[in-house]
């Protein structure tokens, strides 16, 4: 079998799980309505939380994080010895298959949760530290989009100080690809707009 195959394995098999849009199949299945209507219209679970369901926004959480978790285990599972080059590019596909996936004509959520769930699979402590920092974040500022992206900044800086190079180049690629999802909560920021945790998005 040609060695290009395995690469190519993983990158699709991370897209297919990671473009799963649970916000979209949770509130629908639940009767919330169609999440790309409501709030800020982001799939995530910060924007499930605006329609008052707060077990629907854990669950979207959770099951958006264990996505890149899953591609991760099934490539680590089946891939030898090349399994950890397979596995980042898994990762690599799970989060970009959850910010543009097809089947929501590319536009999908904003990978702080996936993100979440990638550095706890590859590396726990720089999970350990995303976690921290996303919640810390949240805590002192009351604005979700301030603690995602902080955390998933602090992602590359965490696995280089821990000596994993590799990890830390896909971290900061995809770190630098959560800033560009939220360039509208950026703008928000600096205009004093952007509503905090408990409020509707305009």
């Amino acid at each position: 079998m040609p060695l290009w195959i395995w690469p190519c394995a993983a990158l699709f098999l991370g897209y297919f799980l990671g473009s799963i849009p649970f916000g979209v199949v949770l509130t629908r299945a639940f009767g919330a309505g169609d999440i790309r209507q409501i709030g800020s219209g982001n799939i995530g679970a910060t924007n499930v939380l605006r329609t008052g369901r707060k077990g629907l926004a854990a669950a979207t959480l959770i099951l958006d994080a264990l996505k890149g978790v899953a591609a991760v285990l099934i490539v680590r599972a089946m891939a030898s010895p090349s399994g950890s080059a397979l596995e980042l590019i898994a990762a690599a596909g799970a989060f970009f298959g959850h910010l543009y996936p097809v089947w929501l004509k590319f536009k999908g959520g904003k990978g702080v949760a996936t993100l979440l769930g990638l550095c706890l699979i590859l590396d726990w402590r720089v999970g350990l530290v995303f976690a921290l920092v996303w919640l810390g974040g949240m805590a002192l500022s009351r604005i979700s989009s301030v603690g995602g992206m902080v955390a998933a900044l602090s992602a590359p800086i965490a696995a280089y100080i821990l000596g994993n190079a590799y990890l830390s180049i896909l971290l900061l690629v995809l770190a630098l690809a959560v800033l560009w999802k939220h360039q509208a909560n950026i703008r928000r920021l600096l205009d004093g707009t952007e509503p905090r945790i408990g409020q509707k998005s305009a």
